[in-house]
């Protein structure tokens, strides 16, 4: 009874002092290390060019960047041997007595902030409103990083690719049907002016797309119809958990998958039919993006057909109508908003693969229609433009960011019709 008249006094539950006290022990010392850490790195790269040698000095701020980043490799214990030793002992000294440093006021913000919590709480501190403001502070925080995160790509995106439009007509970009980004290495070199008309690349990404679709959206909607409405709850919690761990397999598993056996066993059935068929083909990489695509149609399908109406199945069997009819003509017709909104983001989300295709799919652009051929991808050659000893203010670098402007509007587009489907979808049926 001692016990709970005592709690009777407080002004919140005992749990939100406790989580309070928590709060003001390891915020400071996470904002302490946060910032020592990042002026510890400041401090440590403008210090050590003290100690470099002239010749470092005398080359420019490029160079000591350079220099600076073979220290932090050799502090590692790699051998370099552009970096001398007593340079390297000195930056080995600043590290240590940083880390000293950040290590003792880290702990003591620790304990300061466990100090003032402890003289300042009481049974009247609204503890749980404290703790919630915290939490919601979190939140906005996590919330603002994402955005601006988001707006930092986008803007970087338009940015460069305002800048590449600046050296190429947006008219070649969208409608050119060449696509040979090449740069002059030297002067003089021919063929070097390049041509960026992205219709066969973005022809190429819609062809595997469109692949992969035909590939994931029966076989999805098949098993979502079985796993909704035919498979008792024993078969539904084994095989829909079985089908879903395609979703987690890594890409770059499916490339190989793609690339070592797929592609082959493809090339093997066209040649034994008289047909000629690319060691990459298009039906190859969009054959193994579909499988991969399944899981995604196949779960958001399932969903949006559990969530229609039991009432709507009872009337149906009511009137006599058999269990197919009732799928075919009541069911489907009312998740089928949902079902298209999951078709479309998986769409986008075939769109945007990069690991399958990079693998699986050629690099030649090609306008073809040809499923057999060889073709490229929108991410393919975005790995393609920013790999190699280029400029990185070069036309053909600022095409990648060009190419990743388009995609993006497109698989934005695609999103929001999607969510604004499925949105309709849950204000009819809820």
């Amino acid at each position: 009874m001692a016990a709970t008249d005592s709690f009777a006094d407080l002004n919140s539950l005992p749990k939100y002092y406790g989580f309070f006290s928590f709060f003001w022990t390891i915020l400071p010392a996470i904002i302490v290390f946060c910032i020592w850490s990042l002026a510890s790195d400041i401090w440590i790269s403008n210090s050590i060019t003290d100690y470099f040698p002239a010749e470092i000095i005398d080359q420019g701020q490029d160079k000591i960047g350079l220099y600076i980043n073979s220290l932090e490799i050799a502090s590692k214990g790699v051998f370099i041997d552009n970096v001398e030793p007593l340079v390297l002992s000195k930056y080995l000294s600043m590290q240590y007595y940083s880390g000293l440093i950040r290590n003792s006021i880290t702990i003591l913000a620790s304990l300061l902030g466990f100090f003032i919590v402890w003289k300042n709480i009481e049974p009247s501190l609204r503890a749980r409103n404290k703790v919630e403001s915290i939490i919601m502070s979190f939140m906005f925080l996590a919330s603002f990083i994402s955005i601006m995160t988001t707006l930092g790509i986008v803007l970087s995106l338009l940015f460069e690719t305002i800048r590449f439009f600046g050296d190429v007509s947006p008219i070649e970009f969208f409608f050119g049907t060449t696509w040979s980004p090449q740069i002059a290495l030297r002067e003089g070199q021919v063929a070097s002016e390049g041509s960026f008309g992205a219709v066969p690349v973005f022809a190429g990404t819609f062809m595997i797309t469109i692949i992969a679709m035909v590939v994931a959206t029966p076989i999805g909607l098949m098993s979502a119809v079985y796993l909704a409405e035919y498979s008792s709850p024993k078969v539904r919690s084994i095989v829909k958990p079985a089908l879903e761990i395609l979703a987690g397999i890594p890409t770059v598993v499916y490339g190989f998958f793609a690339a070592l056996t797929v592609a082959p066993f493809i090339r093997g059935v066209g040649e034994g039919f008289g047909l000629s068929i690319a060691s990459e083909s298009a039906i190859a990489a969009g054959s193994v993006m579909g499988i991969m695509l399944i899981p995604f149609i196949s779960s958001l399908s399932d969903d949006v057909m559990k969530a229609v109406p039991e009432s709507l199945r009872e009337g149906s069997y009511g009137l006599g109508a058999t269990k197919h009819e009732t799928i075919v003509s009541v069911i489907f017709p009312a998740a089928l908003p949902g079902i298209i909104g999951s078709i479309l983001l998986a769409t986008s989300r075939a769109i945007g693969e990069t690991m399958i295709v990079v693998m699986a799919a050629g690099l030649a652009a090609k306008l073809t229609a040809n499923p057999f051929d060889s073709v490229t991808t929108v991410t393919v050659q975005i790995v393609t433009l920013l790999i190699g000893d280029h400029e990185f203010d070069s036309s053909k670098t600022m095409a990648a960011f060009a190419l990743g402007l388009t995609l993006f509007s497109i698989t934005l587009m695609l999103n929001v019709i999607a969510l604004r489907v499925v949105n309709k979808y849950r204000e009819k049926y809820d």
